[in-house]
């Protein structure tokens, strides 16, 4: 695979189905390669972003979701979807999406790992600079097992010395994505401990895992060091909200602990922060005109304020999922004007060359026109 060429966010777009995994009632993982031979590079718990002409009159429609697979098996890559109520793509992937077909693509991107790039190789890290042995505790809720399996695969494949504790939580057992395969990674990590929590037994009358809410009486009986530990935590945002406030009563140390930081199926758009107040005494600088061609909207934008915030200030509602320039939901062609736009990899240095931003992340220099 060395002599294979890497799989470039700049330059390659392409992947081919290559199967598809029915994983429980509701979930199924796509596996893709790509046209020509290609090797898949990236960080355990990144994420991809589709694009899908799906839309209205064939409008693209663009979804992240975070790669299930990992970069130890460089050959494919893989995202596990969950069919969500009424959702537009994750009910076509489902429905539509078969071996053989192509979509397009952009990534990986995101900063949720616990792993950082060694050369091209991902090398698992702690968040404690004094830990001999990585201490791990993954939490994850429903789909949010997703980079959290990720990491696991990446630290098996690697036989990593690291001492992991994995905790999933699910409705029913019938619920619990990967449920075999993460059996299997327990016996083959000496170092890895798994537990599975589910809201009842449903129509399992054989289940021996624990039954209830994962919560602060359950929690120390899992995993009883569960402060010494750094800790990655994935899955709906109340999942994520109960698992913060939880560890923060026990006394877990904050800079400890890691979540995904959106939704990957939400398109709402984030308000973002408003541009600050100027210093007693002196003139507010003059707001710039944003204008969407199509629309015919126009709205006003603050010096030092992002497009996307000024739009949802003035109720103008513009495509968004991460809100900080990782996924590339917002993607938008400039008509004309300046902005200064820093983002974090959700976007193409071709695609800004060829006019294109992301508004959740620029700011405008002088009036600008958008093409939406």
């Amino acid at each position: 695979m060395n002599t294979v060429p890497a799989w470039s966010s700049e330059t390659d777009d392409t992947l081919v189905c290559v199967q598809v995994r029915q994983e429980t009632h509701d979930v199924k993982t796509f596996v893709f390669n790509t046209p020509a031979p290609r090797r898949f590079a990236y960080l355990p718990g990144q994420f991809l972003t589709l694009s899908l002409p799906i839309g209205q009159g064939g409008e693209a429609v663009l979804r992240c979701y975070t790669l299930s697979s990992s970069p130890t098996r460089p050959d494919r890559i893989a995202i596990t979807v969950k069919r969500v109520p009424g959702g537009p793509v994750s009910n076509w992937l489902h429905d539509n999406l078969k071996v053989g077909d192509s979509v397009s693509a952009m990534g990986p991107a995101g900063e949720f790992t616990c792993f950082q790039d060694q050369d091209g190789v991902a090398q698992a890290v702690s968040l404690s600079a004094e830990a001999k042995v990585p201490a791990y505790l993954f939490i994850s809720g429903g789909s949010g097992i997703t980079p959290l399996m990720s990491m696991a695969r990446a630290l098996v494949d690697q036989a990593a010395e690291a001492d992991i504790v994995f905790v999933h939580a699910a409705r029913t057992p019938a619920d619990v994505v990967f449920a075999e395969e993460l059996t299997l990674l327990a016996r083959n990590h000496p170092r890895l401990r798994l537990a599975i929590v589910c809201e009842s037994a449903g129509s399992t009358p054989t289940y021996a895992g624990y039954t209830g809410r994962l919560d602060a009486g359950l929690l120390p009986h899992i995993a009883p060091d569960f402060a010494q530990r750094d800790v990655y935590t994935c899955g709906p945002a109340p999942f994520m909200g109960a698992v913060r406030t939880m560890l923060a009563q026990a006394g877990h140390p904050p800079a400890r602990y890691r979540e995904e930081s959106f939704s990957f199926e939400s398109l709402a758009p984030e308000a973002g922060p408003a541009a600050s107040a100027p210093p007693a005494g002196e003139a507010a600088p003059a707001a710039f005109r944003i204008s969407l061609s199509v629309r015919g909207d126009q709205f006003d934008c603050q010096p030092g304020q992002s497009l996307l915030a000024a739009a949802g200030a003035a109720g103008v509602r513009l495509p968004a999922s991460c809100s900080n320039g990782l996924c590339g939901t917002c993607k938008t062609k400039k008509v004309s004007g300046e902005v200064e736009m820093a983002h974090k990899g959700g976007i193409r240095q071709r695609e800004v060359d060829q006019g294109w931003i992301l508004p959740c992340c620029s700011k405008p220099l002088s009036d600008v026109v958008l093409e939406r």
